[in-house]
């Protein structure tokens, strides 16, 4: 006779929704708490050393002189606007369509840091524009749709603080981030597709750089430092959505009370 089965069953819902723990509030807010002060203390140490390699150890360039060293702080702060929206509309469309609510709150959560960084992008832009075209703004195809980038932001953020009731923001929100997405690649492939003044990538994943070893680690060193900022940012703030969300439950006391103890 086989030998029986003793082991416990577990409920079918355990199994299923095991790989998703931090669809709880409470897991979510306390594994991203934990990431935090990593995070901050990587952005400052990362954004001092590239800094001090773009600013002081790389060398001049040829062309455009001492203005080129912008790049530095305008190429990974427009690189972190277009990534940073397709992941905003990455989660806020998950939790449109599966009903994923921390989906919807990392959304929001990451719609002002890039909103931040798009202000960035077109303001370093702006500064190297100036002693390069000789003025501060030209309706460039990039630059145009750039700044169309910093109003799907700005109306993402509008649209969802202007709903009462959440899950209302979270749909209507989400469905201008999706139509929204079709502005990244152009943005992207404008240099391409159109005769700009703006000029093309000088880092490429498809093509040797053009820039001497230390301009690259200086703008390696920055755009790193931009994510870990970007991921503080966000986890800082989506934390803060969630207990604000969830005011009234008895998980945000007890999270509270066991992150004062720590």
């Amino acid at each position: 006779m086989a030998a029986a089965d003793i082991t416990p069953a577990l409920p079918a819902s355990t199994h299923r929704w095991r790989a998703f723990a931090l669809a709880s509030p409470a897991a979510f807010c306390r594994v991203l708490a934990r990431a935090l002060p990593a995070l901050w203390a990587s952005s400052a140490l990362l954004a001092l050393a590239g800094l001090y390699v773009g600013f002081v150890v790389a060398p001049t360039d040829a062309t455009q002189g001492e203005a080129y060293r912008i790049i530095y702080i305008h190429v990974p702060a427009a690189w972190l606007s277009m990534v940073l929206y397709l992941a905003m509309a990455f989660w806020a469309v998950l939790g449109w369509a599966w009903k994923v609510r921390m989906a919807s709150v990392l959304a929001q959560a990451i719609a002002p840091t890039g909103a931040l960084f798009t202000v960035l992008a077109l303001w370093t832009g702006a500064c190297w524009g100036k002693p390069t075209w000789g003025t501060w703004w030209v309706w460039d195809a990039r630059l145009t749709s750039e700044l169309v980038l910093l109003f799907l932001y700005v109306g993402f953020m509008a649209l969802a603080a202007s709903f009462e009731e959440p899950r209302r923001a979270d749909v209507a929100s989400a469905l201008l981030a999706l139509v929204g997405v079709v502005n990244v690649p152009i943005i992207y492939f404008s240099v391409r597709w159109w005769n700009t003044l703006h000029q093309g990538a000088s880092v490429s994943l498809t093509a040797a750089p053009k820039m001497a070893s230390t301009m690259l680690t200086a703008m390696l060193l920055m755009t790193l430092a931009c994510w870990a900022y970007a991921f503080a940012a966000v986890f800082a703030r989506a934390i803060a959505a969630v207990i604000e969300r969830d005011a009234d439950h008895h998980w945000v006391a007890e999270y509270l009370d066991s992150e004062s103890r720590r």
